[in-house]
């Protein structure tokens, strides 16, 4: 792919209209493809959106552009799964993991108070927090920051996940892709995240220094809630932090060797 021309693929589905009129987010992809192969991530993001435990979408919008910035290509953060048997000990898990990323309790304590502010608000994107005053700082409000122009060829992924002995679902692919593409930032401390999809409750906390840290029980089975913090170091401008996590191009390439050094 390196040699070709790459395009974005990206999908939105929602069900009630479109999501800036209110409509109830379904789900969203998105594929970085050859343009041979843009038949193919669009029905790859088709399947994914009709066919979604949140619902049936009535509103679709599927859109590809080529991308011009040049694209940076990661090995994928080292895995490691914790088991947990219930919701309290997957939180204090994930407060453990951020504390070993060097998140200040009271950030913590700032991110959780978020979490709560923000489960019937219809919070779409990730919250930006500074990591030492526990201050949101992107301003985005409900809508968020969407964490994008990112993918990982499948073949690739799959070789990757037989070696890790885990499943080689969509979901992890796309979690594991995209907490990479932010942990690689340098201004970036961790990141703390589930999904809004109500069977999956598996959670993750992610850093460049812990690795990709699965969490089995985040959230409650039938739980539509998500929720993804972004914690940030101090910059003049945050736009910096925005811009690259939406719009630089990232695919993921991994080899053996990989998994005996840091990404």
């Amino acid at each position: 792919m390196q040699d070709k021309k790459i395009y974005s693929i990206r999908m939105r589905a929602a069900k009630g209209g479109p999501h800036e009129k209110g409509g109830k987010h379904i789900s969203g992809g998105e594929v970085l493809a050859n343009y041979e192969d843009i038949k193919k991530a669009v029905n790859t993001l088709l399947d994914k959106a009709i066919m979604h435990s949140r619902g049936n979408p009535d509103f679709m919008q599927i859109q590809f552009e080529e991308v011009e910035k040049p694209v940076q290509y990661l090995a994928p953060l080292r895995i490691k799964t914790n088991n947990v048997s219930s919701l309290q000990e997957g939180h204090q898990r994930a407060i453990n993991l951020l504390k070993k990323c060097g998140v200040p309790r009271p950030t913590i304590e700032e991110a959780y108070k978020l979490m709560e502010q923000s489960e019937n608000s219809g919070m779409r994107g990730a919250i930006l927090l500074n990591v030492h005053s526990g201050e949101r700082v992107d301003n985005r409000g409900e809508k968020g920051v969407r964490v994008s122009r990112m993918d990982w060829d499948n073949d690739n992924f799959n070789n990757w996940a037989i070696r890790q002995k885990i499943p080689s679902e969509l979901k992890i692919k796309e979690a594991i892709t995209l907490a990479t593409k932010v942990a690689s930032h340098p201004e970036i401390f961790a990141e703390l995240c589930w999904s809004d999809d109500p069977d999956y409750i598996t959670g993750y906390v992610a850093s460049k220094k812990i690795g990709y840290q699965r969490i089995s029980k985040l959230k409650e089975y039938g739980d539509e809630r998500g929720f993804r913090i972004i914690f940030v170091k101090n910059v003049p401008n945050i736009d910096t932090y925005i811009d690259y996590l939406e719009k630089e191009p990232t695919l993921l390439y991994w080899e053996e060797d990989d998994d005996t050094r840091f990404n």
